[in-house]
């Protein structure tokens, strides 16, 4: 998993409440196990008029922000079925940071495990930085994790709150695979240490 440091990028502004997963990747797209290349179906009913064609109006259509690494929406990002190809389509297409007030629990999780940043911020902050990105590529974003900030494109920092181990592991670039490897030399050292015989002491009296 990419490590996540800082980011300077393109914020798409997508103003909507309940964007759920299967707006972020429809079900038809689901059948792959595989993490790449679902960023071209990503709100694809959006994105694409019945023939398959892009609609003008779709802020991801749009330039600067189909080159976005950065997406502000409203609250409950992420609502609906527990699908991973959710955080999959978004990664592919782009995205590192999902700003929203607030995520589907899953979905939020389902984030920090494939190298997205979610950041919760109130209503009235995410409506500053969608203005902010309506300026298009002029209006950069940077997000500093370390630090915790988001530097707005006049040089103002809003802090964000954010758990320390799940920011030591996006700092780290850590997912649950990563995790255990981190730990790859205390496991070959329990797997090559001499192995004893052993009955449970419960199963002793139970012998005759």
């Amino acid at each position: 998993m990419e490590k996540f440091t800082e980011l300077t990028a393109i914020a798409a502004p997508m103003p909507n409440e309940n964007i759920d997963t299967d707006q972020i990747i429809p079900a038809r797209f689901l059948k792959t196990i595989q993490r790449t290349g679902l960023g071209k179906n990503a709100f694809a009913a959006q994105r694409y008029d019945e023939n398959g064609k892009e609609r003008p109006d779709f802020v991801l259509n749009q330039e600067p922000y189909r080159h976005a690494e950065i997406l502000i929406t409203y609250d409950n990002l992420g609502c609906g079925s527990s699908r991973e190809h959710a955080p999959w389509a978004l990664l592919d297409f782009g995205i590192r940071c999902v700003i929203a007030p607030s995520f589907a629990d899953i979905f939020y999780n389902n984030c920090f495990k494939n190298g997205i940043l979610p950041i919760r911020l109130p209503r009235d902050v995410c409506d500053t930085l969608m203005k902010d990105a309506r300026n298009g590529a002029n209006a950069r974003l940077t997000v500093n994790l370390e630090k915790q900030v988001i530097v707005r494109p006049d040089g103002e920092t809003l802090s964000f709150d954010i758990d320390p181990f799940r920011k030591h592991l996006l700092l780290e670039g850590l997912d649950d695979i990563g995790q255990t490897l981190a730990h790859d030399s205390e496991i070959s050292e329990y797997e090559h240490q001499p192995r004893r015989a052993w009955v449970p002491s419960i199963a002793v009296g139970a012998v005759k």
